[in-house]
């Protein structure tokens, strides 16, 4: 069975080769869906568009641009009619002390993670507005829910716990129209963004407080935002799916 047969699906951040957003890419397209990937250079965004395959689209956007998310939204509308889906995934993250972030680190993380949530979501809006129908998958984290201890820095969690707030009162907003927002709080997920930059004592230490006893695979976030993404879950808004192997049991 396929989830999303004859489906548009936006994912942003999507050109990393072992990140979140190509693995979701990835299975979208598995499941029937057209996919367009969005990136910062055109060229990345393009390759992993034809690595999916034969029709899926890559484009440059900057998130922090609204009125490049607006463009990209416009090229994709005109091309295909429709977007059902939009994967909030572009997002950066810096290990950072609470007084060693400064305004440039600030601005740089709450620009990507949160605006560039934001203005995406205005771009495609209007559109599930008008078919009466949408899905909107946004990207947070475990570190906005435990207040960070993992890798991103203070800045990074209130960044990720916006996207929260963001997402539910989103979510009140568009019900009446069927448009669905709901968020993945993925845990200590193997991607390009920690690779490399924890000390084995840290990985033994992180390891310690899962319950699984393993890093999350990208693989096991595409598979919360595709039930997200379907109508697997037509009677979920508003909602958070956490994905990090137990380590939030509370």
């Amino acid at each position: 069975m396929r989830l999303l047969e004859n489906k548009y699906v936006i994912v942003t951040g999507a050109a990393s080769a072992r990140g979140l957003g190509k693995s979701t890419a990835q299975l979208c397209a598995e499941h029937g869906a057209t996919v367009a990937i969005l990136d910062l250079d055109a060229s990345t965004a393009e390759a992993a568009a034809a690595e999916l395959g034969e029709g899926h689209i890559g484009l440059s956007c900057d998130v922090t641009n609204k009125k490049a998310c607006e463009d990209a939204v416009a090229t994709l509308m005109e091309k295909w009619g429709r977007v059902d889906v939009l994967v909030n995934n572009a997002g950066i993250t810096q290990p950072l002390k609470i007084m060693d972030i400064a305004p440039e680190n600030y601005d740089a993380v709450l620009d990507v993670n949160l605006r560039g949530t934001l203005y995406m979501s205005q771009a495609v809006i209007p559109g599930m507005r008008n078919q009466k129908s949408g899905s909107i998958v946004n990207l947070s984290s475990v570190s906005a829910q435990r207040g960070g201890g993992i890798f991103g820095g203070p800045h990074y969690s209130a960044a990720k716990a916006g996207i929260l707030g963001l997402t539910k009162a989103t979510a009140r907003e568009l019900a009446p129209d069927n448009v669905r927002v709901n968020a993945v709080c993925p845990g200590f997920i193997a991607t390009d963004i920690t690779a490399g930059k924890l000390t084995p004592e840290m990985n033994e230490q992180i390891l310690a407080g899962i319950p699984m006893g393993r890093k999350g695979a990208a693989s096991d976030v595409a598979g919360c935002v595709l039930f997200l993404a379907s109508d697997l879950s037509a009677y979920c808004t508003g909602t958070e799916i956490d994905v990090n192997g137990g380590s939030l049991i509370h």
